[in-house]
């Protein structure tokens, strides 16, 4: 396979998480002022993409639980997309309130973690967001799909690339245009992580693929290149490599979006993303959580 082509046209679109996934995590409560400010940097930087927040319980979540206040105090800009997680209809209600038009809805490929993170099952899982996708079809929201665990699961230990697949295809018939695949422990290696986006797309069109990548075992980068040689094109990553997860113990962040830019315009690949305003953000986020960056890009600036 060959990576994408920038003079045919072709480019990797990045899928920021950092607003959501990597703030859910941060046990101290970021203010919305800052939360508010950070979306509108990333709007300024290029990203046709930024998932802004999430419409879960605050009692799960405290740290979005001012969902709708950040939602409605950033500056939306024209062209970008601004996505928002929702567990069922009536965060979708929530969301739809506050003039979100694109949704994100999440379930696990391992039932363990499932089971551990909502409580519920796989079907279960699916047949709760079942009416939130009938709505947003009737209402004309998009809808984006996670698949969580798809190559490893801190309580089950190995995956079937088999249920990974199954679980894919059904978000996808259910009408998700696009499915994010998530490492959320962050143990998968470029072969593995090959193998399974090869299974995947063979049910479901490598146009509607993402690959989500945590870097606890330094692989992140090595696999999205490695997926890139498959054809996907669309990447989610955090500024300033923020994130974790709640729930899988011993995850470390999500690949700094820093990192994955800087990999793909040194590859030719074209992001549309300036690269100096991305890393001044992380810098911005970093000095904000009061710790130091985990870009390695950032780090490596920092210390030339």
């Amino acid at each position: 396979m060959t990576l994408p082509d920038p003079a045919s046209g072709q480019a990797v679109r990045i899928v920021e998480v950092g607003p959501r996934d990597g703030l859910q995590n941060e046990k101290t409560i970021v203010p919305a002022a800052a939360k508010i400010e950070l979306i509108d940097r990333l709007s300024a930087t290029g990203l046709q993409t930024i998932e802004a927040t999430s419409f879960v319980s605050p009692k799960w979540v405290p740290q979005l639980a001012d969902a709708a206040e950040v939602f409605t105090g950033i500056r939306r800009k024209p062209g970008v997309h601004y996505p928002v997680l929702v567990p069922n209809e009536q965060g979708y209600e929530r969301a739809r309130a506050v003039g979100a038009d694109e949704i994100a809805v999440f379930t696990a490929a391992s039932e363990a973690f499932n089971q551990k993170n909502i409580n519920a099952s796989i079907d279960e899982s699916i047949e709760r967001f079942r009416p939130v996708l009938e709505r947003a079809k009737a209402d004309g929201v998009r809808v984006r799909g996670y698949v969580s665990t798809v190559l490893g699961c801190p309580y089950q230990g190995d995956v079937p690339v088999t249920d990974v697949v199954r679980v894919a295809k059904r978000l996808h018939d259910l009408g998700c245009y696009e499915i994010s695949l998530g490492d959320t422990i962050g143990v998968g290696t470029p072969g593995k992580a090959r193998a399974m986006l090869r299974a995947v797309a063979a049910e479901v069109p490598m146009s509607a693929l993402a690959v989500h990548f945590h870097d606890t075992y330094g692989q992140a980068l090595s696999n999205i290149l490695a997926c890139l040689e498959e054809g996907v094109a669309v990447v989610d990553s955090s500024v300033s490599g923020t994130g974790g997860c709640p729930y899988a113990k011993g995850a470390s962040g999500n690949v700094a979006s820093e990192d994955v830019v800087y990999m793909l315009h040194g590859l030719g690949i074209a992001t549309g993303i300036d690269l100096d305003k991305l890393v001044d953000t992380g810098r911005w986020l970093a000095a904000l959580l009061g710790r130091s960056s985990g870009s390695k890009v950032t780090q490596a600036l920092a210390a030339a």
